[in-house]
């Protein structure tokens, strides 16, 4: 059995080595495969092969999975044959392309031949209880086969949990860390607020590397948990059970429920508790992209406005709701720098809805409520497909406008305390030069002491025409498909848009210096995909 798994933020992969770990305890030959290194021609020679993806973005792969994707859909892929397969797809089901990926690989296997051993299962971001659903079908299935055929008188290995450390922090248990610092780091004229958070880790036993995350396990507003009581006709006080546990409603919808942003289980269950044929519509499967857009308009409050009800009960209010998730941070800190401390960049999200001001629920929890000496609970989500080269003489090229530059100062941290001597480049923007230059003073203290080799800057509002870092990119074709073609390693971080208008600059560029079509200069960022030379962290 192999259990190919693709990755944007760690959860595919904790998943998959879970299930490797049950199977082997069930006398299963099973091995988990990163999409990322899995050479697609070996499809083959596979027995059974079962995939864990997520969905990225508008129903693309992971990023690290895309070659495979595209071998895996394109002319060269190899008949599947006497191969057994299985999918479990995670996604949100707020996008319009909800599991898209899985759906895909679904799809793309039983056209090559493959036989289904198992019906695809789709989970939304709550993904624990039909993942471990679906593990446990896999597991007694396959445990049963390998009984069978197993020689006469030697039983097969009794199934046991996969092992955990029990004391390991993570985000169904984290470590309870407090903060030290929270320093506005923009001008009094910017219009961002970006903060500086120090967070003390001493005691915890957390590690990290450059290009890790930390999870914020945050709390809803409670403002907001007010506004909702009022607008539903809930008390506060009502009593609700979750897992076993009865507590206050507010509480659970404070600490326990997404309350802000709704999904599609929202406006099933919102259309069937207030009987609105507009609402029930939205559900078909021709209104997909209708669903997102409306989901993309309007929050959970803004349902329960514009559709009242006479009266609801606490439990069919929730039943639409989903598990409130952590929030995963790009790590700004080396901890060969500064020990047991982890550092974020923040920009807290806020803007208008409906004319209603609204705040990301873990950007304004950290930035508006809490202070040098409060608590907040975090854990590390380690990243696999975002690191720093092995081999310290290899150059670097970083590309990270806004907070997007955090992983960036852990990795020059990192390089001068290992005294790498590879050069690096930096290409950051942001607005202005005067209030938005973030952490401009390490850089220059960098570059005056040789860690950062090379720095470009882009301030969009500094000048008549917007310039952002794909156009620094291209003003340095020729140095930077220098750098490539010695062996640079490539990163982007950032927001989706700009790492699509980065990628077409850096296809721009090979094309423009090697002369070659658009589809060989394609072909070329896939190989550094490939090579694990071009890595993204992408939100």
């Amino acid at each position: 059995m192999t259990i190919l798994y693709g990755s944007e933020t760690g959860n595919s992969t904790a998943l998959a080595r879970q299930l490797e770990g049950q199977l082997k305890a069930a006398g299963v030959n099973a091995t988990a495969a990163d999409m990322a290194k899995y050479k697609g021609r070996g499809l083959k020679d596979e027995q059974d092969v079962l995939v864990v993806v997520s969905t990225y973005g508008e129903g693309d792969p992971p990023q690290p999975a895309v070659p495979f994707f595209e071998f895996v859909e394109g002319a060269r892929a190899p008949k599947m044959e006497g191969v057994r397969f299985g999918v479990l797809a995670l996604g949100d089901s707020t996008y319009e392309f909800y599991c898209e990926a899985g759906k895909r690989i679904d799809k793309r296997f039983e056209e090559l031949g493959a036989t289904r051993l198992f019906d695809r299962v789709d989970c939304d971001i709550d993904y624990d209880e039909p993942a471990a659903s679906w593990a446990a079908q896999v597991v007694a299935k396959l445990k049963e086969e390998a009984a069978a055929a197993a020689p006469a008188g030697q039983p097969a290995p009794a199934a046991s949990p996969f092992p955990t450390a029990a004391s390991s922090y993570d985000k169904r248990n984290p470590f309870a860390a407090t903060v030290l610092e929270s320093i506005k780091i923009t001008g009094r004229a910017s219009s961002k607020e970006t903060r500086h958070v120090e967070i003390d880790l001493d005691g915890s036993g957390l590690t990290y590397e450059p290009g890790d995350a930390l999870g914020i396990v945050s709390t809803n507003e409670p403002h907001r948990v007010e506004e909702l009581l009022e607008v539903t006709g809930l008390s506060a006080d009502a009593p609700i059970t979750l897992k076993g546990d009865t507590v206050r409603l507010a509480s659970a919808l404070e600490s326990h429920f997404e309350i802000t942003q709704a999904a599609p289980r929202f406006i099933e269950q919102w259309a069937m508790l207030s009987g609105s044929a507009e609402l029930g519509a939205l559900m078909d499967d021709d209104r997909r992209q209708d669903r997102a857009d409306f989901l993309y308009g309007h929050h959970v409050i803004d349902i329960v406005r514009q559709y009242p009800l006479g009266g609801v009960t606490p439990e069919d209010f929730v039943a639409g709701l989903r598990p409130l998730q952590p929030r995963l941070y790009s790590i700004a800190s080396s901890q060969k720098a500064v020990d047991s401390e982890v550092h974020l960049t923040i920009n807290p999200v806020r803007y208008d809805l409906h004319g209603i001001g609204r705040n990301g629920v873990a950007s304004a929890h950290i930035c508006d409520r809490i202070a040098p000496g409060d608590q907040l609970p975090v854990y590390v989500q380690a990243n696999a497909h975002f690191k720093l080269p092995t081999d310290d003489s290899r150059p670097i090229i970083m590309v990270g406008p806004g907070t997007g530059v955090a992983p960036f100062r852990a990795f020059l941290q990192e390089r001068e305390a290992r005294g790498a001597e590879g050069r690096s480049w930096l290409f950051f923007g942001e607005r202005n030069f005067r209030s938005d230059f973030l952490y401009q003073i390490e850089w220059q203290d960098w570059l005056a002491n040789g860690v950062l080799t090379d720095l470009d800057v882009a301030f969009s509002r500094d000048a008549g025409a917007k310039v952002y870092v794909q156009h620094r990119m291209l003003e340095k074709a020729q140095q930077l498909y220098a750098w490539l073609e010695e062996g640079a390693h490539f990163y982007v971080c950032g927001d989706e848009r700009m790492a699509k208008d980065v990628e077409a600059a850096l296809e721009t560029i090979v094309a423009d210096q090697r002369g070659c079509s658009a589809e060989d200069a394609h072909a070329y960022v896939r190989d550094l995909t490939a090579q694990e030379r071009y890595q993204r962290d992408v939100y």
